[in-house]
C-alpha cells in the first residue's frame, strides 16, 4: 500500500519535507540565541553600570574607543571648556527640553564632547548656566557617538547656529577647527541650575523592539516546522484513503463521453 512513496511526486514531497523541517528548526534556534544574546547583554550592561558606580574613574584614554564594555564606565578628562552647543529634542523624566552640549579641549588637542546637563523648553542660550573658565577636571559617564536617525537622535538638518542634533564626531567637526574624540561623556553631577544626564546603553542591547521581533520570528519558524510535518501527514493519510476506495470499488468511474449516433 505504501509504495506510492517511491513515486516521482511523493518523491518531491519527502525531499521538501526533509529540508524544510531542518531549515526551520535552524532558523528558529538561530534567532532564539539572538534574544538569549539581547537578554545577556541587557543583564551585562546592568550589572555594568552598578559596578560603574562603585569603581574610581579612570583616565579617558584607557577606556577608548568605546565598545560595550567601555560605554556606560566612569572617565576623567582634564581641559579647558571651549566652543558650547545644544542639543535640541531631548527628553528627560517624560520632559521635553535639550542637552547642554560644552567642548572640552585636552592637553592633546582634541577636544571632548562633555554634556554638562539637560534643562526643560525649548533651547534658549540666555537659559544656560556659563561654563566653568580655568582648567577643569571632569568625571563622567563614557558614551559612544550617536548616530542621526537611531535610537530617538534626530535626524533633522538646518538648525539653528549653536546646534547640533546629534553628539558625535562626524557632525561636531564640522563645527569647531579641531579634531574631536569619536566618544563622549555626561557628568556624573550636573553643573549647578541643570539636571544630570543618565547614561544611555550601548546600540543594539537590551530588550528592545528588535529583541521581541527575534522572539516573534523563532516562533513563526517552530510554527511553520509543525505546519510542514501536519501537512505531509494529511497528504498520506489523503493518499492511503484514496487507495482504500480505490481497492473497494468506492472510487467513481469517469463519466462515459456523449456521442450523437443520429450525426454520423
Amino acid at each position: 500500500m505504501y509504495r506510492f512513496l517511491l513515486t516521482p511526486r511523493w518523491w518531491g514531497i519527502n525531499v521538501f519535507v526533509l529540508l524544510a523541517i531542518p531549515f526551520c528548526i535552524f532558523m528558529g534556534s538561530w534567532q532564539l540565541s539572538r534574544f538569549e544574546d539581547r537578554m545577556q547583554d541587557q543583564q551585562t550592561v546592568t550589572d555594568q553600570a552598578e559596578s560603574g558606580k562603585r569603581e574610581a574613574a579612570r583616565p579617558l584614554a584607557e577606556l577608548l574607543p568605546v565598545d560595550k564594555a567601555t560605554s556606560g564606565r566612569l572617565v576623567t578628562a582634564t581641559g579647558r571648556y571651549d566652543r558650547q552647543l545644544l542639543v535640541p529634542d531631548r527628553e528627560l523624566d517624560d520632559k521635553a527640553g535639550y542637552y547642554v552640549l560644552t567642548l572640552l579641549r585636552t592637553d592633546g588637542g582634541k577636544a571632548l564632547p562633555v554634556v554638562r546637563g539637560w534643562l526643560p523648553g525649548t533651547p534658549d542660550p540666555a537659559k544656560v548656566p556659563a561654563a566653568p573658565t580655568g582648567e577643569v577636571t571632569v568625571t563622567g559617564a563614557l558614551q559612544a557617538s550617536e548616530t542621526p536617525g537611531s535610537n530617538g537622535v534626530s535626524a533633522q538638518g538646518g538648525l539653528p547656529a549653536g546646534q547640533t542634533g546629534a553628539i558625535s564626531a562626524a557632525s561636531l567637526v564640522n563645527l569647531v577647527p579641531y579634531d574631536v574624540y569619536d566618544a563622549w561623556v555626561t557628568l556624573s553631577e550636573a553643573d549647578s541650575g541643570m539636571t544630570a544626564v543618565p547614561a544611555a546603553a550601548p546600540a543594539d542591547t537590551g530588550l528592545d523592539l528588535k529583541a521581541f521581533q527575534n522572539l516573534g520570528y523563532t516562533g513563526e519558524w517552530f510554527v511553520f516546522a509543525g505546519f510542514v510535518v501536519f501537512m505531509w501527514f494529511r497528504l498520506l493519510r489523503r493518499e492511503i484513503e484514496f487507495l482504500r476506495d480505490a481497492e473497494l470499488g468506492l472510487v467513481p468511474d469517469e463519466e462515459p463521453v456523449a456521442v450523437d449516433v443520429g450525426s454520423k
